[in-house]
């Protein structure tokens, strides 16, 4: 095979970039054999010296990121800086010089993707981005080539190591939330300011990205409903174990009647048997439901220097051979060719609900709460309650039957209204696979 060089510019040498770093240097000749490529990493650009990596001296080290960009011998801008105001810059100057670009910043992709890549098309250039989502899992493949010939009702999983890391500890060591998301931190598994995580913002960020590619549709951030896991409560995690369901901080995007789509990233009670119900640490897990596929899922490594690195690369041989650019250019997957989603207004989302009630011990209390819900036509399937500890107030949990979100909402504020309810009712919902996600539901 006729051997070629293609030089590199990592731009950002933090954690994924310094595995990047690492692999390009040690991999070096296993590349050349694989692919007839010798990758040439001729700049690492970071802000200030202050943030040079501890082996600098073997690295070609810079602090001035456009000159490096606009060196003629970069042919292809690896951008690991992260956010949406200096990697934007970056990107925009490395495509209106016609450099491909290789991201995994799933920030700018969910607020700006349409824009930029529009302006890699415009420029005969691309951008690759599996890292992106789900580490080191190859979903974005996937969805754009993979599952190309298939109609895809429904994508879903755990894509935040995180918050799967805490609630992992919640339900498997009975920690409180403050606890678990204290050894997160000491284990590098969360940030010191951990919010954009837990709060559900970059398990939106991924849905954006991966429901626009499923679906063949422009989405917004702006249209998924988002709950975070940062309120959730260690005994609505015991209830759960009770009922058999285990608690996790799904995304979700559904097709709906009218090809209307439901995106959605909230927790969720997954039942025991099901396969995302095992997905622990800071393991990710997506599964896709597709018309001619059926279920399919996808699991590994979602984060960490190592497994985003092996994307990062992956997607730089994708690049450097032309299979990338080819496909970025031909096919009309990406979201600056494809109409808006036509998005189910969240009030219309129909699921089964875990409802949990801070009561009264008195009777007739339950008489008022399933009249509330009677009002709303919500059906009650089960109802579990501990014995009276000697509080006034005990919890109650009941499931219901699939109902109107608009519905069980109503039907909440009703109930926390009433005298005999001492604190604002928990509603979190249940997921059932496949049945939830059959065609026309």
């Amino acid at each position: 095979m006729p051997q070629r060089t293609v030089g590199v510019c990592l731009v950002g040498c933090g954690v994924v970039g310094g595995g990047v770093a690492s692999i390009l240097r040690e991999q070096r000749e296993l590349l050349r054999a694989r692919t007839g490529i010798d990758f040439d990493l001729r700049h690492v650009v970071v802000k200030d010296r202050d943030d040079y990596p501890p082996n600098w001296s073997e690295l070609p080290m810079s602090t001035d990121a456009a000159a490096a960009i606009d060196d003629p011998r970069s042919e292809v801008v690896i951008e690991l800086v992260g956010g949406t105001t200096v990697a934007g810059s970056f990107i925009e100057r490395a495509l209106k010089l016609g450099k491909s670009i290789v991201t995994a910043n799933k920030s700018l992709l969910a607020q700006r993707g349409p824009e930029l890549f529009a302006l890699a098309r415009k420029h005969e250039a691309c951008i690759a981005f599996e890292a992106s989502c789900g580490g080191g899992i190859p979903i974005i493949d996937a969805l754009i080539r993979g599952l190309v010939a298939n109609r895809i009702d429904a994508i879903l999983g755990i894509v935040n190591g995180t918050c799967n890391f805490i609630l992992s500890q919640m339900t498997q060591k009975g920690w409180t939330y403050d606890q678990a998301l204290k050894e997160a931190q000491r284990l590098g598994f969360a940030e010191a300011n951990p919010t954009l995580d837990v709060s559900g913002g970059d398990t939106a960020d991924k849905l954006t990205i991966m429901a626009s590619l499923a679906f063949n549709v422009r989405v917004n951030k702006g249209d998924i409903h988002v709950e975070g896991i940062d309120t959730l409560q260690a005994e609505d995690i015991q209830f759960a174990r009770e009922l058999g369901y285990v608690i996790k901080l799904l995304a979700i995007a559904q097709r709906n009647s009218g090809d209307r789509i439901s995106l959605r990233v909230h927790p969720t009670l997954v039942h025991r048997d099901d396969l995302l119900a095992d997905v622990s640490g800071s393991f990710n897990a997506i599964s896709v439901y597709g018309h001619a596929l059926g279920h399919a899922l996808w699991y590994g490594r979602g984060a960490g220097r190592m497994p985003t690195a092996s994307a990062v690369v992956a997607d730089l041989v994708g690049v450097a051979t032309g299979a990338t650019r080819a496909s970025f250019q031909q096919l009309r997957v990406l979201p600056d060719s494809t109409p808006a989603a036509a998005v189910l207004p969240f009030d219309d989302l129909h699921s089964r609900y875990y409802i949990r009630l801070t009561a009264k011990d008195e009777p007739g209390v339950m008489a008022a709460v399933t009249a509330a819900l009677g009002r709303q036509r919500i059906s009650l399937s089960a109802v579990l309650q501990h014995e009276n500890a000697g509080s006034p107030f005990v919890p109650v949990v009941v499931t219901t039957h699939r109902a109107r979100e608009g519905a069980v909402r109503a039907a909440l504020k009703e109930i926390d209204a009433l005298s005999v309810i001492g604190a604002p009712t928990v509603c979190i919902r249940v997921m059932d696979q496949p049945m939830e996600f059959g065609a026309g539901a």
